[in-house]
């Protein structure tokens, strides 16, 4: 191996080591710290991007299992390591368990040149010998435990076997630890899915269309997504299959005034505004300029005249607003357990406590935004997680307390994505077993 090249190969697995410390020591959010550092890093070939991605995700991914496997076979158990130290430990197992195109050998050798670069020269012994000693004993390797073997926290997986079998439980976990698609919604008001699909394929993008909206892609083998020629036509969006159900269910007419109270990135406004096709309006408000910001280019690179985005605190009632929209969007912070397979970190970070929290806020937000509905207009009311307490009970507790009424949203998704709930007025998605990830969804009508 050649100087350079091995050089190269210590700036990537550097990088990458940075980011995991921001990620675990700092409280970094996984994907704004990897897309700030790959944004950073344009340059870097498609390869070293998709390396740097996959061993950051890999190690978040299965984090409580390659713990288990450095406390089996290390004199000094995690907990107990220098912060650094710990971070190339755990970077560097995940690539011996489950990157095989990788010989454990140089997995080895080169985490024991950057610890002695980041001047940690005196452990790199005991580097050596840990990772070492977890390349010979690999093949011998068994998780009894199920916390361990999908590397999920005890209480999660409690949490959900008291609502769902062990099977359907199992198949979440296991989906998690899964390759995903890149999902994006097409803007057909703007081009045909035709010409999206052969200007992706132009540049070297994998299409997949979606067998459960015609409006939805799936993508694999992206480099840069801001260079594809569809996103900066504003094209497409980003936008998980299970998001995209949220303005369908919505279902706004022709010239409504609609709300979205929590929006930013804003891809269910974006989508609501594309339903409206140019008529009628959607405001778009959260509460930091910078997520507002986000949202507002968003806007810009998709062309939507019949939408602003504007910095509002969702918890303190805006006067002018009220009986003005015909519908509400409340797509409120939670826990986002349904996501992890894309934010992986969720699992680590996440609490019973925060669950609690967040349920709490949901409510508090609710008990605001319900009165920007005019009669008969609509709210729905949505989150990205997996949790009676988030989703069900806060629900029923919203159509208990306020004017609304649960409308029937049988027909609104779809041919293909049904649910008895749907009669109810409302459908929780589990992923691993319906498309997408886990969401949660539940309309209402004021009365």
């Amino acid at each position: 191996m050649t100087k350079e090249k091995e050089e190269k190969q210590m700036n990537v697995r550097e990088l990458t080591v940075d980011i995991l410390l921001e990620v675990l020591e700092k409280g970094g959010l996984s994907h704004v710290v990897l897309n700030q550092a790959l944004g950073k890093y344009q340059y870097l070939k498609k390869e070293d991007r998709a390396f740097v991605t996959r061993v950051t995700e890999g190690t978040l991914e299965y984090l409580i299992q390659i713990d288990y496997v450095i406390n089996q076979y290390s004199s000094v158990k995690v907990g107990k390591m220098k912060p650094f130290i710990r971070t190339l430990l755990r970077m560097s197992a995940y690539q011996i368990l489950y990157l095989d195109r990788i010989p454990d050998s140089a997995v080895c050798n080169e985490a024991v040149k950057l610890a002695v670069k980041r001047r940690f020269a005196g452990l790199k012994g005991f580097v050596n010998g840990v990772l070492r000693t977890i390349s010979r004993k690999k093949e011998h390797l068994e998780f009894s435990d199920e916390s361990i073997r999908y590397s999920a926290p005890c209480w999660l997986m409690d949490m959900w076997k008291d609502r769902y079998s062990q099977d359907v439980v199992h198949k979440m976990l296991a989906s998690f630890l899964e390759k995903r698609d890149l999902h994006v919604r097409c803007s057909l008001g703007r081009a045909s899915k035709k010409e999206i699909m052969d200007s992706l394929a132009r540049q070297g993008v994998q299409v997949k269309e979606s067998e459960y909206l015609d409006s939805v892609l799936l993508l694999e083998r992206i480099n840069y997504l801001e260079a594809l020629e569809a996103f900066q036509k504003g094209w497409i969006q980003v936008q998980d299959l299970s998001s995209c159900l949220v303005a369908l269910a919505a279902a706004p007419k022709k010239g409504d005034y609609c709300i979205d109270v929590c929006g930013a990135p804003g891809g269910k406004s974006l989508h609501m505004a594309d339903l409206l096709g140019g008529t009628g309006f959607v405001e778009v408000r959260d509460i930091s300029l910078q997520k507002v910001s986000m949202i507002q280019e968003n806007i810009r690179r998709l062309g939507m005249s019949n939408m602003e985005a504007v910095v509002m605190d969702a918890l303190k009632l805006h006067e002018a607003s009220k009986e003005k929209a015909d519908v509400v969007l409340a797509d409120l912070p939670c826990s986002g357990l349904g996501i992890i397979g894309r934010k992986p970190d969720i699992k680590i970070r996440m609490t019973p406590e925060s669950i609690e929290d967040l349920s709490r806020l949901q409510r508090e937000i609710l008990s605001v935004v319900w009165q920007y509905v005019k009669p008969g207009g609509t709210l729905v009311y949505s989150t990205c997680t997996i949790s009676r307490k988030e989703n069900e009970e806060n629900a029923a507790w919203f159509a208990d307390h306020y004017p609304f009424q649960a409308v029937n949203i049988e027909g609104r998704l779809g041919n293909k994505i049904q649910s008895e709930t749907m009669k109810q007025g409302y459908l929780q998605l589990l992923p691993g077993i319906d498309p997408g990830d886990g969401f949660f969804l539940a309309v209402f009508e004021r009365i």
